[in-house]
């Protein structure tokens, strides 16, 4: 197995949280699992008093299940199956197990299907994120950590857009401790380059980037929860935390590297940028301030909100009748519609 490390070309950052204020809580994960969420509700699960794991994915449940127990009958309370585009059911499930802190890790995150069905990404990113924080702040919940990602500096893309108004509706519910962590390319994560780069080596298929200037911040799946842990503990009202993660990574170079650490002949082939795809990603949008704190490893960013009770709020029951007439609009107008909901709102 190639070391995560290795790839990245630099030591695992020393970011370490004190887990105390986890402890003898009644913790939710949303996306629970996904990549980072079912890593995260592993390490949870040694800390909270009570841990519920939420996903849409029967299977993906049993997994996390399986990988925390080592059993998977599914017939406890720690396991719930549900959709956050399902106002009333969240709500339910918010107002029944009354959690005490939420980690938010359900995302749609592959950006050409956003950009090919921008309407999925307004249902899950924007408004399954604003069911959740109405029905967190409805049932009294303490601590919400939404995981968004650098797409959402400056975002070109549909992606980038939704994640970024999703920080913003956190925002909007300080002075709440609703924060946003936002990351980098997560190494080893589900659908990954490192996943793709894998397979494409084990078939003896040519690697495929799409551009050489094509470059990303990595981090692993470790210091991903690492920094998950910590903007909890850190963060206040209305922030977005990020991590210093070096030096930004040419794909190309990553590639190369799997081929090396490998011992394969598989070549490289560049396929062209896609659409909405920046060939570099940044950490910090141009007009936003960033400060650094704690161990100089870690921005902290403000974010403004939604003026819920002005124009935000036109925009937002908007968003909400198109989410819940089935968003049966045309594509170019769902996306038109994401596009203009940060302008519209500054």
């Amino acid at each position: 197995m190639i070391d995560t490390y290795e790839l990245m070309g630099r030591p695992c950052l020393p970011l370490l949280a004190d887990a105390a204020y986890l402890y003898g809580k009644r913790a939710l994960v949303t996306g629970a699992g996904g990549s980072i969420g079912s890593v995260l509700c592993k390490r949870l699960a040694t800390m909270v008093g009570e841990l519920i794991m939420l996903d849409r994915d029967e299977s993906a449940l049993h997994a996390v299940q399986l990988d925390i127990t080592g059993r998977a009958l599914l017939d406890d309370d720690s396991t719930v199956l549900g959709d956050i585009r399902d106002r009333t059911w969240i709500q339910h499930v918010m107002q029944e197990r009354r959690p005490e802190i939420v980690f938010h890790a359900a995302a749609l995150k592959h950006l050409p299907l956003l950009e090919r069905y921008p309407a999925e990404a307004v249902k899950t990113n924007i408004m399954g994120t604003w069911n959740l924080l109405q029905c967190a702040a409805n049932s009294n919940v303490e601590l919400f950590v939404n995981v968004s990602t650098d797409k959402a500096a400056d975002p070109c893309s549909v992606l980038g857009s939704s994640k970024r108004i999703a920080e913003r509706l956190v925002a909007s519910y300080a002075p709440l401790r609703y924060v946003s962590a936002r990351f980098g390319n997560v190494l080893g994560s589900r659908g990954s380059v490192v996943e793709t780069f894998a397979h494409q080596i084990e078939v003896g298929l040519p690697l495929t980037v799409t551009d050489p200037l094509t470059s990303r911040f990595f981090m692993s799946v470790d210091e991903a929860i690492n920094f998950l842990l910590y903007t909890g503990q850190t963060a206040q009202p209305g922030e977005v935390l990020i991590m210093d993660m070096g030096v930004p990574i040419r794909i190309v170079d990553l590639a190369e590297r799997m081929i090396k650490a490998s011992a394969s002949s598989a070549k490289v082939v560049f396929t062209g940028a896609r659409r909405a795809e920046r060939f570099k990603e940044r950490l910090v949008g141009k007009k936003e301030i960033a400060t650094r704190m704690g161990l100089e490893l870690v921005w902290s960013v403000p974010v403004p909100g939604f003026p819920l009770a002005q124009e935000g709020q036109v925009l937002l029951c908007e968003l909400d009748a198109l989410a819940t007439s089935g968003l049966q609009t045309p594509i170019s107008t769902a996306k038109k519609l994401i596009h203009m909901c940060d302008w519209r709102i500054s």
